[in-house]
């Protein structure tokens, strides 16, 4: 299952909750993308990127989301949320995302995000600050 997550630099662990599931007995579709979100700010994190929004005002914001569904996720399982970043330009990248399900031991779904560095006390995109992109680039093993 390992392998499944490999190229992703951040991967974090969460459990299938009761109160997940719908009416047709499987974690919602909108779920989903709370999943999603718990390893993008945990990425957020990891790079510096919600520290810098605190001083400088210039942070992350979610301009698009998508996901494509492969196996629905059921109560009780472990999932495993892996997110990268795939492309980078000057004031935005695209974050992929991959949930991996213990129990079915296969990828229950991919997705990703248009993140765009935003100035919150301007209102105004803002690109993206040269030691965040320094910390991407070191966490991803690759310069953009």
């Amino acid at each position: 299952m390992r392998e499944q997550l490999e190229n992703f630099p951040v991967v974090i662990e969460l459990p299938v909750v009761w109160g997940e599931m719908d009416a047709f007995a499987h974690v919602n579709n909108a779920v989903y993308f709370r999943y999603f979100e718990s390893a993008r700010l945990v990425y957020f994190e990891k790079i510096g990127y919600l520290a810098t929004a605190q001083t400088t005002g210039i942070g992350p914001i979610l301009a698009s989301t998508r996901c494509d569904f492969k196996k629905p996720l059921t109560f009780p399982d472990k999932i495993f949320v892996g997110s990268k970043i795939s492309e980078m330009s000057e004031d935005r990248f695209t974050m992929q995302y991959r949930i991996v399900s213990e129990k079915l031991q296969k990828i229950a779904a991919e997705g990703d995000g248009l993140i765009v560095s935003f100035n919150y006390r301007e209102g105004r995109k803002a690109p993206i600050p040269p030691e965040i992109r320094k910390n991407i680039e070191q966490l991803e093993g690759h310069i953009f």
